[in-house]
């Protein structure tokens, strides 16, 4: 059994796009991969918690965090991976944000 199109070239060209943004669209903005860097205001919200708790983790490196700047930031992955057993996470988690181009 043939199929047939009764398109012009600009319209196959068309649907066609229309077709793959359509399936790439969930893919692009698939935000739940975990790297995404999160504040300390979302990492609250995330753990229901106050920003002062999570500053006072930050503060005695009882949580992942990195620095953008001098801003704290956290991977949501690193924070999912902390919340399974909190204590067994190391000081080695905490480091600044690579600026482009450099090597650590």
């Amino acid at each position: 059994m043939k199929a047939e199109l009764n398109l012009n070239s600009d319209e196959l060209v068309a649907r066609i796009t229309q077709e793959v943004v359509k399936q790439l669209k969930p893919l692009l903005n698939d935000h739940d991969n975990g790297n995404e860097l999160m504040t300390v205001e979302e990492v609250a919200n995330y753990l229901k918690v106050k920003p002062s708790w999570v500053y006072e983790k930050i503060h005695t490196r009882k949580i992942p965090f990195q620095k953008a700047g001098r801003f704290p930031r956290f991977r949501k992955k690193h924070i999912d991976k902390w919340l399974e057993n909190p204590y067994s996470f190391s000081s080695s988690a905490y480091r600044p944000l690579k600026k482009e181009g450099e090597h650590v």
